[in-house]
């Protein structure tokens, strides 16, 4: 009897030790996955019979919301950014110029400025998952499944932002 009770208090001793350095390893790898919070957009008001206002169309939605796909090569080899020990921080240069591009692995919305860029949000989509990264000059959200990739590159190292979509 008493062999057995140390038995079950070793179990337990182990499972709750698993338990606990298992929880803090993915709270550690999930603090450093920092992503921009996503802003409003801006509503359209209704007026006084309860019907929306029929406003003109913004530049975005004048836009084709699926971009014409081209290859990119992938960025060179850095480090993701944020760094969990740097929160994300707001856009200097928020124009109010929101764009969506879908692609086969999800979504990426970008706040585009005049000389420079912002994520507003990523989505991927059913059974692919996504990774980011940021520079002081170029974003890429990498959407992935198995062995299919899907990259949308926003960069403004040279100009006005511009966005490329990438498949391999």
């Amino acid at each position: 009897m008493r062999r057995g009770l140390v038995h079950v208090l070793a179990w337990l001793l182990a499972t709750g030790a698993a338990v606990t350095l298992s929880w803090w390893g993915v709270h550690t790898v999930m603090a450093g996955t920092a992503y921009d919070p996503p802003r409003a957009l801006p509503v359209r008001a209704a007026d006084a019979t309860g019907q929306e206002s029929k406003a003109p169309p913004t530049q975005s939605e004048r836009t084709s919301p699926r971009p014409r796909r081209t290859a990119s090569p992938p960025p060179t080899a850095t480090k993701p950014s944020p760094t969990p020990t740097q929160p994300p921080r707001p856009s200097p240069t928020a124009t109010g110029e929101i764009k969506s591009y879908d692609t086969d692995g999800g979504r990426a919305v970008f706040d585009l400025g005049r000389d420079s860029a912002s994520l507003v949000s990523a989505t991927p989509g059913a059974g692919w998952s996504m990774q980011v990264w940021k520079t002081e000059s170029w974003i890429r959200v990498e959407f992935s499944s198995g062995a299919d990739r899907v990259s949308v590159f926003c960069t403004w190292h040279d100009g006005p932002p511009r966005v490329e979509i990438g498949t391999y």
